[in-house]
């Protein structure tokens, strides 16, 4: 999908010149930063493999994370430039060629659809590919606009049509973008994940038998797909430690939650406050 991408990306930024349409060159414009998530997705797949350090435990798991962050932030901007350059258009609205614009939006219609096509079956389990799926969706979109406007300029002969639909992709590029980056900033903050109410996590390991009660839990996002869980449980019984804490893995790989850190805990200790002897603890 990269090699078609860049590819038709290089064929609709001369057609957009050559047709002196800002759909086209903003429909292309999109493509380029479709290519830049393309690369960046593969780039972060390949670097989120390399195994972990004494100074980077996790390894490189986020880096597709900063990825995406940037190609949203990229989004922006791009669909900054494109209104500003709609908004001049619109008082002094060039002529545009629009059978040419109105067939390689046609090509690209058929190109996105592909796309999406290759990466739906990936994109609910990354974040990286997800953000590489919305770029592909919003461009889909986009040139569907595109095709509008060359079919409105050829039936009516009406200029405006190119900037204002530019404008409706922009848009669309907006939507994508800011979505990408609030996931992306929330996996930075480790805040929650949305599919994972946390109260549900509480009562899944306090109803474990031998459990009384469970203490500073938190729950995050490692990377795409690595959900990870700490937290501190107070168990009547010490004997019964290595009992819970497999009963407490298993309730929450069912959640979709692989990544468990449990203390085991006789009495309330404040993990805020250096204690004199050690905390018997365990990791799953």
């Amino acid at each position: 999908m990269l090699v078609i991408t860049a590819g038709f990306m290089v064929v609709e930024f001369a057609a957009g010149w050559l047709a002196n349409s800002l759909a086209l060159l903003a429909d292309a414009g999109h493509m380029l930063t479709d290519t830049a998530a393309l690369a960046l997705a593969l780039f972060a797949a390949w670097i989120a493999q390399l195994p972990a350090t004494p100074d980077k435990t996790f390894g490189y798991l986020r880096f597709e994370i900063l990825a995406a962050l940037v190609n949203g932030a990229v989004l922006f901007l791009v669909a900054g430039l494109i209104v500003w350059d709609a908004i001049e258009r619109m008082a002094n609205p060039p002529e545009v060629e629009a059978r040419i614009l109105f067939g390689v939006a046609a090509a690209g219609l058929i190109v996105n659809v592909i796309g999406a096509r290759l990466l739906h079956a990936g994109h609910k389990e990354s974040l990286n590919v997800h953000g590489a799926y919305l770029h592909v969706l919003g461009d889909l979109l986009g040139s569907v606009g595109a095709l509008a406007a060359g079919a409105v300029i050829l039936l009516t002969g009406w200029m405006l049509a190119d900037p204002i639909i530019s404008i409706g992709i922009a848009l669309l590029i907006l939507i994508g973008a800011w979505r990408l980056m609030r996931e992306s900033v929330d996996v930075l903050l480790e805040a929650t994940p949305r599919h994972i109410a946390l109260g549900e996590v509480e009562r899944q390991i306090a109803t474990v038998p031998g459990v009384k009660d469970v203490h500073d839990l938190h729950v995050w996002t490692l990377t795409s797909g690595v959900v990870a869980m700490s937290g501190h449980a107070i168990v009547r019984d010490p004997a019964d430690g290595q009992r819970v804490l497999e009963t407490v893995q298993q309730r929450l790989a069912a959640m979709g939650i692989h990544h468990v850190t449990m203390q085991i805990e006789r009495n309330h200790l404040d993990p805020c406050e250096p204690t004199d002897g050690a905390a018997g603890g365990a990791r799953r």
